[in-house]
């Protein structure tokens, strides 16, 4: 399988995508104003303690308490002589003791969703690009994807010898036959790290931010960017320097296969990657030969429905459905993984009598599922064709990155976000100024979304456009055009030449 990352970088968001045979498998978006947290670590607050819910709410200093649950509550805070004036609690692992307003880190694992807030553990870990070191921890382990037993026992023993006192280590995939000087240059390096976030904890309150994981591009690249990877394409030459020089520290090897992408058509169109994206939003998908399925979020769950649609086979009603169902069963993993759908999710599959059939589909989710790092855990088909499954969720799903709630109908339609419709508008200048070499326009854009791009002083959105594109761009705002929307008027052809240039 031959697998590419993508990154396109421009004023208002970065874009990392991940092709696997030129087909877009997952897509990664980070936005100035809404960094991603997770990997932050926060010196917390215990806001309350619930029993029932074998949980925690922790004050970390946001709006909503993160949630913490007894299961990762690490070994840490185990009770002793002098602390025994909280709940007493099984973790699964050992008692712990937690107590209103008791202080304590935790880490960011999920990020908050709807009203929500985050998850969080008290088993910090802080991943290095071969490592991942684990304070206050004595485990050493291997990743299970290393499957050479000699290979695995060597990394084990040199993680032991290397292993910091006080520390875990668990060591990555990529580590495969580095040597122990690599190693031990990453360990150090986590060491010092966890040294800085110790001493920066003894001169906050909390609740407090102690670490801030690194971006989401530097951590695509830290995690992703394995010798499996054949190619790594990148549209920003600042991007281009700053990845190019992280591995050629860590891994050189792979150097040449960073390239700086400088033509003139937009990178994600190249790749017709902003049509999967688009595809990736919308409710209906449709299947090879003719099927399609229905994707609906509501607040508890995603419920999949598969349809035969166009679908013609033969008179084999039995036989049809199975084609029909293997399709779906395909490509909604692959929904699954591109949307980034976590929780509970429910397939209603088309009705299969045979249960041999049914174990066909079982097989092929699980088969699926495999190409997915998120967890997840699969239910064969009952009796009346449903499936239900479970799947990690770290991010907010696709669908909730790329919209938001119409201010018009109070959430009950979608819209393109601003920042996405502000991507959208920097790829149509893109078009336009590379096929009409003109230097003046004319924007018109609804009110809310023309104080976004011309608030913030000087150094505001359109400004830094202008600046980029050298091209002078009137701005004007009508509250008749629709909030995602926008048009534009060519002074050289006197005319609207919005549609002109929209792909």
């Amino acid at each position: 399988m031959r697998k590419e990352i993508i990154i396109n970088s421009s004023q208002a968001e970065t874009r990392i995508a991940l092709l696997e045979d030129e087909i877009l498998a997952e897509i990664f978006v980070e936005r100035p104003e809404n960094e991603r947290n997770v990997g932050d670590i926060y010196k917390g607050k215990v806001r309350k303690v619930l029993v029932g819910m074998s949980a925690a709410f922790i004050d970390i200093g946001w709006k909503q308490d993160a949630f913490l649950h007894f299961n990762d509550a690490g070994s840490l805070y185990e009770p002793d002589d002098t602390q025994r004036k909280g709940h007493t609690l099984k973790n699964g692992k050992s008692n712990i003791n937690l107590y209103n307003g008791q202080e304590l880190f935790v880490q960011i694992t999920k990020e908050p969703i709807g009203g929500k807030g985050p998850r969080v553990t008290s088993e910090i870990a802080l991943p290095g690009r071969f490592v991942v070191l684990a304070p206050n921890s004595t485990t050493v382990g291997v990743s299970r994807k290393i499957t050479d037993s000699k290979e695995k026992r060597r990394l084990r023993n040199i993680a032991k010898k290397l292993k910091p006192d006080g520390c875990g280590l668990i060591v990555r995939t990529v580590a495969t036959d580095k040597d122990d000087e690599t190693l031990t240059q990453d360990i150090e390096l986590l060491h010092s790290l966890w040294n800085r976030v110790l001493r920066k904890s003894e001169t906050v309150s909390a609740p407090s931010l102690i670490y801030k994981e690194v971006s989401l591009a530097s951590s695509v690249i830290r995690d992703l960017f394995t010798p499996d990877i054949d190619r790594l394409v990148v549209d920003s030459r600042n991007l281009y320097k700053d990845i190019l020089k992280y591995i050629e520290n860590v891994s050189p090897q792979l150097a040449d296969r960073v390239e700086l992408y400088k033509d003139r058509i937009p990178l994600f169109d190249l790749y017709h990657i902003e049509e999967e994206i688009e595809k990736g939003i919308r409710r209906k998908v449709w299947l090879e030969g003719g099927g399609y399925i229905i994707i609906e979020h509501t607040e508890a769950m995603v419920t999949i429905d598969v349809n035969s649609g166009r679908f013609v086979g033969n008179q084999n009603h039995e036989e049809n459905s199975l084609k029909v169902n293997l399709r779906a069963a395909r490509e909604l993993c692959r929904q699954l993984r591109l949307r980034d759908i976590g929780g509970i999710v429910v397939v209603d599959f088309i009705d299969m009598w045979e249960e041999v059939n049914r174990k066909k589909i079982h097989d092929e989710m699980k088969k699926e599922m495999k190409k997915d790092r998120a967890k997840a855990d699969i239910t064969p088909i009952g009796p009346f064709g449903i499936m239900i499954l479970t799947r990690q969720r770290i991010k907010p799903s696709l669908l909730f990155t790329f919209k938001e709630s119409c201010p018009v109908c109070n959430g009950t339609g979608m819209v393109a976000s601003k920042e996405t419709v502000i991507t959208e508008l920097e790829r149509w200048i893109t078009r336009f100024k590379n096929r009409s070499g003109e230097l003046r326009l004319q924007l018109t854009v609804h009110p809310e979304l023309y104080h976004f791009l011309t608030d913030n002083g000087p150094m505001n959105i359109i400004n830094r456009i202008m600046l980029q594109y050298r091209l002078f761009i009137r701005m004007k705002q009508d509250s008749k055009i629709a909030p995602n929307g926008f048009t534009a008027y060519s002074y050289r052809r006197n005319m609207d030449v919005t549609d002109l240039y929209k792909s």
